[in-house]
């Protein structure tokens, strides 16, 4: 690759799974990391981080960022002689919102836009090259389309499909100060269930996508999960007990992805500003010790944004 290329990527923070879509169903939110890469002639890596993990994450050729560009420029038949990249991430890691899907969809997106226009891959191959990395397209989805993504494999091959959310669904997530890695979370969950649970949880995926997309007076039944939650609750108490007092009092509260996060899906103004304060009640009366983040966010409609500076 010459040197001093730039390009700069926006992604959004994602919300997979919503309650029964389990590897499935993912929603992009209007929390966004941004990540600025340019080429260097000398073969050095340089690394500016701030924002989340700034205080931890490696600022090497092992960050996954790094990783990720070298390997998708080696899909696309390049290589770099050096990298600045800047990263300025929002998105809280290990919370159950897409940080790692995030930083593979912007370094994946950025090396595809780095390279001569001829070579540049569209985004179904972002998709392939960033599920292979995640294991599942569930957040890599949204983060690269934008809205609700409901994706699919077949064999080693990943398929994505966009849906427009109905206007007034308003996600609000509470975001705990504790975290929960997707591996730990995953190791609680059963080898099978019961085919009365999976014909249960198959019904009300698919109520889930009329709640959020025709009729959001369905997102409570809609919502509901009978595959994956009850088996992951010991690892999150806090957040498990929040998500069954707010759902008992009639709001469409699920988890995040792996967790730990809560997200809920407010139908209108004044139901998310009634989540806001059930959430201030709720874990100022039964988890004082737990800090909670509550932000109350928009769906993100348009997914991954690159921007190519210079050539």
């Amino acid at each position: 690759m010459p040197a001093a290329q730039v390009v700069t990527v926006r992604v959004p923070a994602t919300s997979a799974n919503l309650g029964p879509g389990y590897d499935s169903l993912g929603l992009a939110l209007s929390l966004h990391d941004t990540l600025t890469v340019e080429t260097l002639a000398s073969g050095e890596l340089e690394f500016e981080l701030s924002g989340e993990g700034a205080d931890s994450l490696p600022r090497d050729a092992t960050h996954l960022v790094a990783k990720a560009i070298t390997e998708a420029l080696h899909r696309l038949g390049y290589r770099h002689e050096g990298l600045r990249i800047t990263a300025d991430n929002v998105n809280p890691h290990g919370r159950g919102l897409g940080s790692s899907a995030s930083a593979v969809v912007a370094a994946v997106s950025a090396a595809n836009a780095l390279v001569p226009e001829a070579a540049r891959r569209g985004k179904d191959w972002i998709l392939q090259l960033t599920s292979e990395m995640e294991g599942h397209p569930d957040n890599v989805a949204p983060a690269i389309f934008g809205g609700l993504a409901l994706s699919w494999q077949n064999s080693d091959q990943y398929s994505s499909t966009c849906a427009t959310v109905a206007p007034t669904v308003i996600p609000v997530v509470a975001v705990p100060d504790y975290e929960l890695s997707t591996e730990a979370a995953r190791a609680l969950l059963p080898a099978s269930v019961g085919h009365h649970a999976a014909a249960m949880n198959s019904g009300r995926a698919a109520l889930l996508i009329h709640a959020l997309t025709r009729d959001p007076e369905f997102l409570l039944p809609g919502t509901e999960d009978y595959l994956h939650q009850s088996y992951r609750a010991q690892a999150m108490r806090p957040s498990a007990d929040l998500i069954a007092a707010l759902r008992r009092a009639g709001h469409a509260a699920v988890v995040s992805g792996a967790g730990p996060t809560v997200l809920v899906l407010a139908d209108g103004e004044q139901d998310a500003q009634a989540v806001l304060d059930f959430i201030a009640a709720h874990t100022a009366r039964n988890t004082p010790e737990v800090g909670w983040r509550v932000m109350k966010l928009a769906v993100d409609i348009e997914g991954a944004k690159v921007e190519v500076h210079r050539r």
